[in-house]
């Protein structure tokens, strides 16, 4: 399970800034966004380093340390 929901929410993004920036369609997007399925953990490093946070603060139970 992730927590890019809430993480673009934090970061003041939208499911559509981030579909463009990886080069995905919104509704792929969307199915990360509601967990129905995961990104890969290639493209988890992507985000998060599009987002400037760790890679864990993207995955539930990750610290923000």
């Amino acid at each position: 399970m992730n927590r890019l929901k809430v993480v673009l929410v934090e970061n003041g993004k939208t499911g559509k800034w981030l579909a463009e920036q990886v080069g995905k369609n919104e509704a792929t997007v969307s199915r990360w966004c509601s967990n129905k399925i995961q990104p890969s953990l290639d493209m988890l490093i992507r985000i998060a380093e599009l987002l400037n946070i760790a890679p864990r603060q993207l995955i539930n139970g990750g610290n923000k340390d």
